[in-house]
C-alpha cells in the first residue's frame, strides 16, 4: 500500500503512515464525512453481500458500522491499512464479529493478496484523495481485479466543490496541500468518477455531497468483466 508522492507535493507512505499513526481516534470526528458514508450505504446494496474488502479500514468505524446494522450474519470482512495505531483501534472494534471480521497490516507496493473474483464489495473512504493519480489507477485495477463479476466498487473521496463556497473551500484546501500536505493529512480533493475506465466499470451512482462547505464524490460502480 506504498503512497508516492501526489503530484511531487504530497505525503510519502512514510509520511502518511506516521501522521495516521499519530492522529488515531481522532480520525473519527470528521465532521463533514457522515452524509456522503450514509449515501454510500444507501446506494451499495451491503445486505446483498456475501464477502467485502475495505482499502484502508482506518480506526474500523465504517467496518462496524457495516457489520452492525448492514451485513448479513454470513457475510465475511476483510480489511487493510499502513498503520499500526488503525490496525490496533479496528482490530479492538472488529472483537465482536472475529468469527468473520478482520484487520491486517500491510506494506510495500499497492498489491493486495487475494486471489481473482473473491469479493462482492471493495470500499475505500477517504483514501483514494490521498494517492498519487498512478497509485489511484493501481488501486482501481486491484480492486476490479479481486471484485466478482459485477460486484460493487464503493468510494467516498474529497472532491471539488460544486457551489461558489465550496468551490472556495476546496480552493483555499488545495492551497494548504501545496504549501504543507501534512496538515491536511496528506489529502485533497479529487475526482475518481473520472479516473473509471468505462471498458471495466459500469456507474451505478456518482454525486457529490457537501458538509460545512467541504465536498465528497460518492461513488458506486460495477465491475465489468468480459470473457476473453
Amino acid at each position: 500500500m506504498e503512497t508516492e508522492q501526489a503530484r511531487g507535493r504530497g505525503l510519502t507512505a512514510a509520511d502518511a503512515k506516521r501522521f495516521y499513526d499519530s492522529i488515531g481516534k481522532k480520525q473519527d470526528v470528521q465532521f463533514y464525512e457522515n452524509r456522503a458514508l450514509s449515501a454510500l450505504i444507501a446506494f451499495s446494496d451491503f445486505g446483498a453481500a456475501r464477502s467485502v474488502f475495505e482499502f484502508g479500514c482506518g480506526t474500523g468505524r465504517f467496518a462496524v458500522e457495516l457489520l452492525g446494522k448492514h451485513l448479513s450474519a454470513d457475510c465475511t470482512y476483510r480489511g487493510i491499512d499502513i498503520s499500526e495505531t488503525m490496525i490496533r483501534l479496528c482490530t479492538e472494534r472488529l472483537a465482536a464479529w472475529n468469527d468473520r471480521a478482520k484487520a491486517e497490516l500491510v506494506s510495500g507496493p499497492i498489491s493486495i493478496d487475494t486471489p481473482d473474483n473473491s469479493y462482492d464489495r471493495f470500499v475505500s473512504t477517504y483514501v483514494l484523495d490521498l494517492l498519487s493519480e498512478r497509485d489511484t489507477e493501481r488501486v482501481l485495477s486491484e480492486a476490479h481485479r479481486i471484485l466478482k463479476p459485477g460486484g460493487l466498487l464503493c468510494i467516498v473521496s474529497l472532491t471539488r466543490g460544486d457551489t461558489p463556497f465550496c468551490k472556495l473551500v476546496s480552493a483555499a484546501w488545495m492551497k494548504l496541500f501545496t504549501f504543507k500536505p501534512y496538515w491536511v493529512g496528506g489529502c485533497r480533493p479529487v475526482d475518481v468518477g473520472k479516473s473509471l475506465d468505462p471498458n471495466r466499470w459500469e456507474k451505478a451512482h456518482d454525486e457529490v455531497i457537501s458538509a460545512f462547505g467541504i465536498s465528497s464524490e460518492v461513488l458506486a460502480a460495477r465491475a465489468v468483466k468480459r470473457e476473453a
